[in-house]
């Protein structure tokens, strides 16, 4: 079946369902226009995590033509490094040497 055109429905069990959804879990590999819809960043901030020195750049994959794809799950998961508690005036006080 393609993509758009509805099947007539099947009776499962007992049951007349009006429309199955199948539903999967993916990991989609985005294009960092695609990835900063996404994120709500831009593609100039994207690239600037993509840029940096390897062991804190933003995971890439760079395919024909130089386009880059980043994989969703690996975004997630760079971007969570990020992740702070409270206010984050407070969390870069608390950070400081000499504090907590």
């Amino acid at each position: 079946m393609r993509a758009g055109n509805r099947a007539e429905p099947v009776q499962i069990r007992g049951v007349l369902p009006e429309l199955v959804v199948v539903s999967t879990w993916l990991d989609p590999y985005l294009s960092l226009k695609a990835l900063a819809a996404y994120s709500g960043l831009s593609t100039r901030t994207l690239r600037s995590f993509i840029n940096r020195p390897p062991a804190e750049a933003l995971p890439c994959y760079r395919v024909t033509g130089g386009k880059l794809l980043v994989r969703r799950s690996e975004f997630d998961a760079f971007i969570a490094q990020y992740r702070t508690q409270g206010r984050p005036s407070r969390a870069r006080v608390a950070r400081e040497p000499g504090i907590g």
